[in-house]
């Protein structure tokens, strides 16, 4: 059986590279009262909460049961899911389950980050296997340079073609009061920061954020009472690919092409560039969103860079990606994914302020992580 439904309310914090105005609790009800004020509900009317971040990088432990008093949980089933860099967009898609299981009826989805007390890098150093994987895996950083360098050299795309995502990205960016990195950059400034690992410079790479968010999902029974104009999940997609690091083939990202297939196939989207109105791309780095566009199937192979270039994909433009600014400007990673879904869902509902897209009706919002897996929501102005 199982019940249409739709995300009715969304709540952030500023996000800054450090919130020590606040513990953990407090960083989540920020985002949990900011949701509910958005949905003009009361935390009575929750029945249930999924909550996530990376704690099992961190140590961090029991957190769905010390959170209670940031998101509200005393007495209410309360759920948590984490899985990496994923973990954002995984609790809005458990969150979505819940619901259109018809177990419950409105769920509040929850997802945070501090990571100035936290070592992410050195947790996935360690997380790797310690004689096929670690020797040569130090770190997320890697990985993504020797997917960028495969790139680069399959398709000829310059450094100067990724800088011009970062471009994009922090001027939308600096329209959102709640992005960790509000300042406009240049292509120069890009190519003239620091080289961390080739051919990946400091502006090529998001930030560490501290921050989280919540969404609040409803059944087709609340959510029209709820929210004037809805935003309805019209479909979800999940894919994992390899295990060990050196096993991906990092001229590829084939978790992402075929959660893509899987979604827009039960959807039955045929021209993405020409459907969509805009998308929510988990974009840890700038070369992801020249790559990571081909193998959603926007464009052709190596064809992104001229997209790019031409301001399809800046706000304004035919297919607008990251309205927000992204994973460039904003990623406490185990809300990261959750920004995501919760800025698509602001674009359906007409709510985003300076960063709106006109006439937006059909949202696409991705996750990112690991080596590699994918997850997609695809939020819609009317229900399927």
């Amino acid at each position: 059986m199982g019940q249409r439904v739709a995300a009715v309310g969304f709540g952030q914090t500023y996000h800054r590279s450090r919130r020590d105005d606040v513990n953990g609790i407090e960083l989540i009800g920020e985002a949990v009262r900011s949701a509910l004020e958005d949905a003009e509900l009361t935390i009575d009317d929750i029945d249930a909460i999924v909550i996530g971040n990376m704690d099992h990088f961190e140590a961090v432990n029991y957190m769905d049961n010390w959170s209670a008093d940031g998101t509200g949980a005393f007495m209410k089933p309360v759920f948590k899911v984490t899985t990496g860099g994923t973990t954002g967009t995984t609790v809005g898609i458990a969150g979505y389950h819940h619901v259109a299981s018809e177990m419950f009826d409105v769920v509040l989805a929850v997802g945070w980050e501090k990571n100035s007390e936290s070592d992410t890098t050195g947790a996935i150093i360690t997380c790797s296997d310690p004689i096929f994987d670690r020797f040569s895996f130090s770190g997320a950083l890697p990985g993504l340079a020797v997917e960028a360098s495969a790139y680069m050299k399959q398709y000829g795309v310059k450094e100067e073609d990724a800088a011009r995502v970062a471009v994009r990205d922090r001027r939308h960016g600096a329209l959102n009061p709640y992005s960790h990195l509000q300042s406009e950059i240049t292509t120069e400034d890009v190519l003239n920061s620091t080289m961390l690992s080739y051919p990946v410079k400091l502006l090529d790479i998001c930030p560490r954020t501290d921050g989280a968010g919540a969404v609040i999902f409803a059944g087709e029974r609340k959510a029209k009472k709820i929210s004037p104009r809805p935003a309805w999940v019209i479909g979800t997609s999940v894919r994992h690919a390899n295990c060990y690091f050196g096993d991906v083939d990092y001229t590829a990202n084939d978790s992402l092409k075929y959660a893509t297939r899987e979604l827009f196939g039960n959807v039955g989207i045929k021209e993405p560039l020409k459907e969509l109105d805009l998308v929510e791309l988990y974009q840890p780095y700038t070369f992801a969103g020249l790559k990571w566009m081909e193998y959603m199937g926007i464009c052709g192979p190596g064809e992104s860079p001229q997209l790019v270039w031409d301001g399809v994909t800046d706000l304004g433009g035919e297919l607008p990606f990251n309205p927000s600014g992204g994973v460039l400007c904003t990623n406490c990673i185990g809300a990261t994914g959750m920004l995501r879904i919760g800025e698509a869902a602001l674009q359906i509902q007409g709510k985003a302020g300076a960063r709106q897209v006109e006439g937006a009706n059909l949202a696409l919002a991705t996750g990112f992580g690991g080596t590699f897996w994918t997850d997609m929501m695809l939020l819609s102005s009317r229900p399927w």
